[in-house]
């Protein structure tokens, strides 16, 4: 199934949240202006109830053809009781209960009820009812005059309140429609304008999914949280480009580098077949050849994985006492070169990883003990930080900066040795894992000073 758009989401989310606030809203308005309106009629159906009873009590033998009359020497009309009421109906009755001023243009429905009230002694005694009067609901309080004289009717009109409530709650609903259609489209606009660099930044990663390329130009910009998703994409990609061009050249130079060993391997197979024709003065050094030659890619291969996958990673960080890697290294070609190796170093601390900075180290020395065939003492000398081996040997070519830790570079003088080519291009890598640099400078009197600089702990 589909999921809608960010957009349709977030639009019908703000219509929603709108609609739920104005039936909030309308609902306790509408309460409030209901219970404000029904409150005003009640009192106003009361007070002229009250005000037509004690009429009855006080007037005494106050009879219906009196209130009809309207004699100038009787003070009570019956018009100034329900006068300021436009809701109101008055309507007198006889003892019989008939009507007796017919004159009235809504003539007020008159129930067995009603007669029996109008013949009741006692004056004040009411009755109360509801009845539709045109279609006009009313409620009718009927009051008797006393000594089965008669009664007044006093009705109010509950259509007019009725029809403005229903106006009410139709205006609420139709302002509740409008907020909510409103907020939906203010929802689209400001969701449009918030996905604008959202959709740029899927297109361009659907065209990565598709192509493959990641040279294409990423959309960034702006310090909210969009632009700030582009930039960090547009990062992303381009490390990801170094990251596929470093590895392109990782396996164009490796393939350039293992077809030395391999065609010598193939070469001196080839000889193998011819085995017992040759001489036993060649039998054994081709062996010793083939051995050494294997040995030699299986190191080579060993590095281009390390490498390749940089599973020096894969260790914890954590406080290294650089004198201790130091000491081990220097035990370790003492005992596999028979050279002097010397230790003079600090109490420096970094925060590192062990083997890998002890592999670093390792290569350093190993390249000294290589190229210095003076058999003067290796030294490795560490202080606050820095670490360095120096040697006897040759010293260090005339190359640009840095290019002595290239990949697969190897000195014309070290183009008949054995190796890789990778050692000291393992070493700035471990090193700038670490926020190091190397550095490689030849020695006065003689022989190379090649190391690196770490931040202290």
């Amino acid at each position: 199934m589909t999921r809608p758009s960010l957009r349709l989401t977030f639009s019908l989310l703000f219509a929603t949240v709108a609609a739920l606030v104005a039936v909030g809203v309308g609902a306790l308005s509408y309460g409030l202006a209901s219970a404000l309106i029904w409150q005003e009629t009640d009192d106003d159906f009361d007070r002229a109830a009250e005000a037509v009873a004690e009429l009855t009590i006080d007037a005494g033998d106050l009879t219906p053809e009196d209130l009809a009359e309207l004699d100038d020497d009787f003070d009570v009309d019956l018009g100034d009781v329900l006068a300021g009421s436009d809701t109101l109906i008055g309507q007198i009755l006889g003892a019989g209960g008939q009507v007796v001023d017919e004159g009235h243009p809504q003539p007020l429905p008159v129930s067995n009820t009603d007669r029996a009230v109008a013949a009741a002694e006692e004056p004040g005694h009411t009755r109360s009812s509801e009845a539709q009067l045109d279609h006009t609901r009313v409620r009718i309080i009927t009051v008797a005059l006393g000594g089965g004289r008669g009664a007044i009717q006093v009705a109010q009109q509950l259509s007019e309140v009725d029809s403005l409530l229903t106006s009410l709650r139709t205006r609420i609903t139709a302002v509740g429609v409008a907020i909510s259609v409103a907020a939906g489209v203010c929802g689209w606009f400001v969701t449009t304008r918030v996905t604008r660099g959202l959709v740029r930044l899927t297109r361009v990663a659907e065209e990565v999914t598709v192509t493959g390329r990641l040279d294409l130009p990423v959309p960034a910009g702006g310090r909210d949280e969009v632009g700030r998703l582009g930039t960090a994409f547009d990062r992303m990609l381009g490390q990801l480009a170094r990251s596929r061009d470093a590895q392109q050249r990782l396996v164009q130079e490796a393939g350039h580098e293992l077809r030395t060993p391999l065609t010598s391997m193939r070469t001196n197979i080839a000889l193998l077949h011819r085995f017992d024709e040759l001489p036993l003065s060649a039998r054994g050094p081709l062996l010793t050849d083939l051995t050494m030659e294997s040995r030699e890619l299986i190191k080579l291969i060993n590095e281009l994985v390390e490498l390749a996958t940089d599973t020096r990673e894969l260790e914890a960080t954590e406080p290294v006492e650089l004198v201790e890697i130091a000491e081990r290294v220097a035990q370790r070609f003492r005992t596999r070169s028979s050279r002097e190796i010397t230790t003079q170093a600090d109490g420096t601390v970094v925060t590192g990883r062990p083997q890998a900075l002890e592999r670093a180290l390792s290569n350093l020395v190993e390249n000294a003990t290589k190229f210095d065939s003076s058999g003067a003492p290796v030294e490795i000398v560490i202080h606050r930080g820095r670490v360095e081996v120096r040697d006897r040997g040759p010293g260090v070519p005339d190359l640009p900066e840095g290019r002595l830790f290239d990949r697969f570079y190897r000195a014309p003088e070290a183009q008949s040795m054995r190796g890789s080519g990778l050692g000291l291009a393992i070493v700035r890598d471990v090193v700038t894992a670490h926020d190091g640099t190397v550095f490689a400078h030849n020695r006065d009197g003689g022989g190379a000073t090649i190391g690196f600089e770490l931040p202290e702990h």
